[in-house]
């Protein structure tokens, strides 16, 4: 792993990563300002869920509609984190009110929070001190699949097998 924190390939349906097309890729995010006009372009219903968010291998912040897919977000490419966020407004500045790391298409480690924190600190707003919800990936070694461990137990819910311990997502 590098200084700048774990790569996370595409591991996701290939046939998402079929329709990323140049182009495609989220609104980059470089300060409050240009937060502040991307948001000032979504309507309410838009606003009150969070949103798309990939931080690429260049450090910088990319956001995208939440139904959007998080490789077509990163227009195909690695990233250093993946998931969903929230804004909200607190003494009249953007703020962020939710982050997780909920992406099945990249299913990133919870040791991208760095990579995270480090492109919202480039923006300049304020921040949770860390995820506010993490998800916990594991891949099965019996059959494969990805899961999502719950309540800390981890055990395929395709196959029953156990589950690493490790993050393993990318082997």
């Amino acid at each position: 792993m590098s200084t700048a924190g774990r790569r996370h390939r595409y591991v996701g349906p290939a046939e998402l990563l079929d329709l990323v097309r140049p182009g495609s890729e989220g609104r980059v995010v470089r300060s409050a300002a240009d937060l502040d006009a991307w948001l000032s372009g979504r309507d309410k219903d838009e606003l009150a869920e969070p949103f798309t968010h990939v931080v690429g291998l260049d450090g910088l912040l990319r956001l995208a509609p939440r139904r959007s897919e998080h490789v077509a977000c990163a227009g195909g490419a690695d990233v250093l984190g993946a998931g969903e966020m929230g804004f909200g407004r607190a003494a009249g500045l953007r703020v962020v009110r939710e982050v997780s790391n909920q992406s099945t298409g990249y299913c990133p480690h919870l040791d991208s929070w760095p990579a995270v924190a480090r492109a919202l600190d480039r923006v300049g707003i304020d921040r949770p001190a860390g995820f506010t919800h993490a998800v916990v990936f594991r891949r099965c070694t019996t059959c494969r699949e990805i899961n999502i461990v719950r309540e800390d137990e981890f055990v395929c819910v395709f196959c029953g097998s156990e589950l690493p311990v490790q993050w393993n997502v990318a082997a």
